[in-house]
């Protein structure tokens, strides 16, 4: 089962991705990073975080420890920001928590070598719980440690995205062997060794592991949910949708990705397409696409 914990003091939010997840510490004196379930992503999005990110854990790759935290909004009672809040005092209760990797960095493709066969198993396992948020512009991945501290790693996070399907349970079963576009993939510049991690791990993904996993989400983000009568159908609804693409893998495996000198030119159309529909004053101020301009120098705009 996942640990629990009790927050007891509240930092900061955290205004990087659209869930608005907060820092906190807790009663094991530990600091964790709190997605609640009065986010506007709401509780599926926590259920997905515990499979994929158990699953993903399973598998060998590194994930933060999830948590089940315990949270009064009186915690957060000093917070200045009026929408973070209403969201916290909608998440009264039980809520997820994600170990804080204190100093890590966002992913940046020049800041570490990876693998091949370890970019080819997060490709693989993205493709898996069809994860449409690992890409080029949110790789939602972290490195951590610090370079001279110990050797980074690299390190997923974020995996709300995923498990697309049980927003729409009714059409689920069409989507198992669905195939999604990767080619944008976080680590497609990598070399993805995706045929090897697909015969690696494949086998692993059983009922029993999967039911093993499903165990660990708590029966108040599974239920109501129309169509099923108990948690227990819907673990099972999961359970069995990844255990019969996991099977179906030769249908949706992904093995086209862009290289980086791909990315690159599509950068520089963005950019020059992003450059192009500014009006002639602000031509020269550089996007966040492209590198900055040659001419830093603003002028006023015309009266």
């Amino acid at each position: 089962m996942l640990r629990e914990v009790t927050a007891t003091r509240w930092i900061e939010p955290l205004h990087t991705g659209g869930s608005v997840p907060g820092l906190v510490e807790a009663d094991d004196l530990g600091a964790y990073v709190v997605k609640f379930t009065g986010s506007a992503q709401g509780r599926k999005a926590l259920v997905a975080e515990i499979v994929v990110g158990e699953l993903a854990r399973r598998l060998g790759l590194r994930v933060p420890e999830l948590v089940l935290a315990h949270f009064d909004p009186a915690v957060a009672a000093g917070e200045p920001h009026q929408e973070v809040r209403e969201m916290v005092e909608a998440s009264a209760g039980l809520n997820l928590g994600m170990d804080h990797l204190p100093g890590a960095a966002d992913f940046r493709p020049e800041a570490i070598e990876v693998d091949p066969v370890e970019a080819g198993r997060v490709v693989w396992l993205d493709a898996l719980t069809a994860n449409v948020d690992r890409t080029v512009h949110s790789s939602n991945l972290m490195i951590w440690p610090r370079r001279g501290v110990a050797p980074p790693r690299l390190w997923l996070i974020d995996h709300g995205a995923a498990l697309v399907f049980h927003h729409r349970w009714e059409s689920a079963a069409a989507s198992v062997s669905k195939a999604y576009d990767f080619r944008d993939h976080a680590l497609g510049r990598y070399r993805p060794d995706t045929a090897a991690a697909d015969a690696a791990l494949a086998p692993r993904i059983t009922e029993e592991l999967l039911r093993e996993i499903t165990a660990l989400v708590p029966d108040a983000w599974l239920l109501p949910e129309e169509g099923f009568e108990t948690a227990e159908q819907v673990r099972a609804a999961y359970a069995g949708w990844l255990a019969a693409r996991a099977r179906a893998s030769e249908a949706w495996l992904p093995t086209s990705f862009r290289s980086a000198e791909q990315l690159a030119a599509e950068d520089e159309r963005r950019s020059a397409a992003t450059r192009a529909g500014r009006p002639a004053w602000l031509k020269e101020v550089p996007d966040l696409h492209g590198k900055p301009a040659v001419e830093h120098r603003r002028q006023a705009p015309p009266r």
